[in-house]
């Protein structure tokens, strides 16, 4: 009887560890090993000879996950390495969350301006997925996003009505210059952000010949920044890819707005290949996994950039 007992035991414990092998493996997240400063500069510089690196748009869209949202980044993770572009915005007690629309309507149970609200008031608020679906899944601060992202991702916090400074003392607060970075819309911005840190990462919005001057001019290093260079695949992208490539700088596609927007997945596959191919280092989208799926077969195998990529 005793050993009939130690052998359902055993087989028990057999079974439990399978399965929390099985669950442990199916959680595992492609990550991005950035660990100083040093290394989100390098991630980020054009050689010539790179991966082209994913991005997700405001975390991504997926049924069941929301956007902006911690599940939606891990979801994505499971699938393709990736960084992402994400929304902070304050709440009425001036906490700082992350919300795309100034808006509760879309994406939340809720209704009317999130500046109206506090914090607590918030918490009671379910989130939406890009579908209208409700889900379980609450509206996230961003220094909980923060503090989930170090050594899983980079995050690229965009400028909606967060004060320049409350955003930077927040990233110096969680010393987290090595993984978030910050959008710019103008070179006044990227001048705050530099003499707040001299380290600090832009993604900067230079469209044309005269952005690129003017960034120039204003001496914002070329060496701290990916360049957002427009939606679409178009004869001038080659002025702006020399000009930046030329200077170490990477230049971003962000299909969000324009291929995204296609109903046909072959067509929107077909586009992502066309951004590849334009010659852009990043590309953005609304839907990383299938746009990290369509390039996949594209893309250079023996980078060095490879090294920046790993399993958790």
């Amino acid at each position: 009887m005793k050993m009939v007992k130690s052998k359902i035991i055993i087989a028990i414990a057999v079974l439990v560890s399978i399965s929390v092998g099985t669950n442990l493996r199916a959680q595992k997240l492609n990550v991005l090993k950035v660990k100083t400063v040093s290394d989100l500069h390098s991630f980020f510089q054009f050689t010539g000879n790179d991966v082209m690196l994913i991005a997700g748009h405001r975390g991504g869209v997926l049924k069941g996950f929301p956007e902006n949202s911690i599940p939606a980044l891990a979801e994505i993770l499971k699938h393709t390495p990736a960084f992402f572009e994400i929304d902070p915005r304050l709440t009425k007690d001036s906490v700082i969350v992350l919300m795309h629309d100034a808006t509760l309507d879309r994406t939340t149970t809720g209704k009317g301006k999130l500046s109206d609200y506090t914090y607590s008031e918030l918490k009671a608020l379910k989130l939406k997925d890009g579908f209208g679906n409700v889900t379980e899944f609450v509206i996230p601060t961003l220094s909980e996003v923060i503090i989930w992202a170090r050594g899983k991702t980079i995050l690229n916090l965009d400028h909606k009505d967060v004060p320049l400074k409350m955003t930077a003392d927040l990233i110096r607060k969680h010393r987290a210059d090595a993984f978030v970075m910050v959008t710019v819309h103008s070179q006044a911005e990227a001048r705050f952000y530099l003499d707040d840190n001299k380290d600090r990462m832009f993604s900067a919005f230079i469209r044309t010949k005269k952005d690129f001057e003017g960034y120039e001019k204003a001496g914002i290093p070329f060496s701290q920044m990916i360049a957002y260079i427009g939606p679409q695949v178009k004869p001038e992208n080659r002025e702006l890819y020399e000009l930046l490539n030329k200077k170490g700088t990477m230049c971003m596609i962000s299909a969000a707005s324009s291929y995204d927007k296609l109903k046909i997945e072959e067509e929107r596959k077909a586009s992502y290949i066309s951004i590849l191919k334009d010659g852009a280092s990043i590309l953005e989208s609304d839907y990383p996994i299938d746009a990290a799926a369509a390039i996949q077969k594209d893309i250079k195998q023996s980078s060095p950039k490879k090294e920046f990529f790993g399993r958790q």
